[in-house]
C-alpha cells in the first residue's frame, strides 16, 4: 500500500500531520543507519521537500557562532550551496541566534530578509528553523516559488526535522570521534608489535641484529639464490679489557667495533652481533672481494683507534668465504667454515706475536 502524499492538498491538517509523522519515523530509521555527515545531508534535504512540497530545500551549519555554511541543498534552481555568510545578515543566522523558526510568506516584506542576495534566485516564501534549540548546531530552510504562507503543520514537521536531523548529526560526531579513538589505538598496538617484533630482533649493547636477528634476514636473502659473501669477525682482546678495565669498558669496546662494521658495509648488508664478542656480515652480490673486504676493515679499525684516544685498543679477525648461489638450507654450513677461517686468522696472528 503507498502511503499518501504528505503534500496532498485534499487532506485535513490533522490528517496531513499523520502521514507527515509517519514519513518522519522512517527518515529517523534512515538516519539512525548514517555514519557521515554528507549522508544526514541527503536525507534532510530530501525528507524537508517531501514534507512541506516546497520547491527547494538547505542544510545550514553553525561555523563557530559567527557564520552560516550552506553546505547542502536541493532546490528546482541553485541557490547558495557551498557559501558563507555572516549571521547577523542572513535568516538561518538569525533562527540559530533566536533558537527559533523563522516564517516569512514575503521575502521582500521582512526586514530579516537580505533582499539583494535573495533577488537572483527563484525563492519568494520561506521557513527556518533550528536544528536543536539549545545551542543550535545549524538549521534547515525550506523555499518556495510563489509567495505562500508555510502552515504551521509546514513549522512542526520541518522543526520534527530538524530535532532528528540533531540527533543524527551527534551521532556521526560520537562515531567518528569512536573511529578516531579505535584508528589511534590500533596504531599505537600496531606500533607496539613492530617495536616488539625489533627488540626482539635486535641486540640491546650494539643496535645491530642479534643471532636471531641475523638467520631471519640471512634466509630471507639466500632463499634469492644469489651470491653472497659472509665475514665472521672477533673483536680481539675482549676478556683482557674486561679483566683490567671492567664490563663497562668491555662492552663499550662491543659497541666501537658495531659502529666500525656500520661504516665498512653497505646500508644493504646484514650485520649482527652473534654474542659474546662474536660479529657477523652477510653481503648480498658483493662488489668487492675477501683480501679487499679485510683491507677495508683493517683500515677502518686503524682509524677508529687514531680517530679518538681509548683506554683499550681495538683489533678483531676475520674470516671470509664467497658463496655462489647459497641457499638457506647452507647457511650453518658457511657460517662455520667463516668462524673457523677467522679462528685460523687469531690462532695465526697470536703465533706472529708470540714469535716477535
Amino acid at each position: 500500500m503507498t502511503m499518501p502524499s504528505v503534500t496532498d492538498d485534499s487532506m485535513q491538517p490533522g490528517d496531513r500531520y499523520v502521514v507527515g509523522m509517519e514519513r518522519l519515523l522512517k527518515a529517523v530509521q534512515e538516519l539512525s543507519l548514517v555514519r557521515e555527515l554528507e549522508g544526514v545531508q541527503h536525507i534532510v534535504r530530501t525528507v524537508a521537500r517531501e514534507l512541506t512540497g516546497c520547491d527547494g530545500a538547505t542544510i545550514v551549519l553553525n561555523e563557530g557562532g559567527s557564520h552560516c555554511y550552506y553546505a547542502d541543498e536541493d532546490a528546482i534552481a541553485p541557490l547558495w550551496k557551498g557559501l558563507r555568510f555572516p549571521q547577523d545578515i542572513c535568516v538561518s543566522g538569525w533562527a540559530m541566534r533566536h533558537r527559533q523558526p523563522v516564517v516569512i510568506p514575503d521575502i521582500y516584506t521582512d526586514p530579516r530578509v537580505p533582499h539583494e542576495a535573495y533577488r537572483p534566485t527563484f525563492v519568494k516564501s520561506m521557513v527556518m528553523v533550528p536544528i536543536r534549540a539549545m545551542a543550535p548546531i545549524g538549521a534547515i530552510g525550506n523555499y518556495w516559488a510563489e509567495v505562500r504562507r508555510p502552515t504551521d503543520t509546514d513549522v512542526r514537521l520541518l522543526q520534527a526535522l530538524a530535532d532528528a536531523t540533531s540527533v543524527a548529526m551527534e551521532n556521526v560526531s560520537v562515531y567518528a570521534e569512536l573511529e578516531h579513538r579505535v584508528r589511534v589505538r590500533t596504531e599505537e598496538l600496531t606500533r607496539a608489535h613492530l617495536e616488539i617484533q625489533q627488540l626482539a630482533v635486535t641486540d640491546e649493547l650494539t643496535g645491530l641484529l642479534n643471532r636471531r636477528g641475523f638467520y631471519e634476514a640471512a634466509r630471507l636473502a639466500l632463499s634469492r639464490k644469489m651470491r653472497v659473501l659472509l665475514v665472521y669477525v672477533d673483536a680481539d682482546g675482549l676478556k683482557e679489557v674486561n679483566d683490567k678495565l671492567g664490563h663497562a669498558a668491555g662492552d663499550a669496546m662491543l659497541a666501537d667495533i658495531a659502529e666500525t662494521l656500520r661504516m665498512s658495509f653497505r646500508a644493504s648488508d646484514i650485520i649482527a652481533r652473534m654474542g659474546g664478542d662474536e660479529f657477523c656480515v652477510m653481503m648480498v652480490n658483493p662488489s668487492i672481494d675477501e683480501a679487499a673486504l679485510r683491507e677495508i676493515l683493517l683500515q677502518r679499525i686503524e682509524e677508529a683507534n687514531a680517530a679518538r684516544p681509548r683506554a683499550y685498543h681495538l683489533a678483531a679477525s676475520f674470516g671470509c668465504i664467497t658463496v655462489p648461489e647459497a641457499v638457506p638450507e647452507d647457511l650453518d654450513r658457511w657460517l662455520v667454515e667463516a668462524d673457523r677461517r677467522m679462528y685460523m686468522e687469531k690462532t695465526s696472528r697470536k703465533g706472529r706475536l708470540r714469535a716477535d
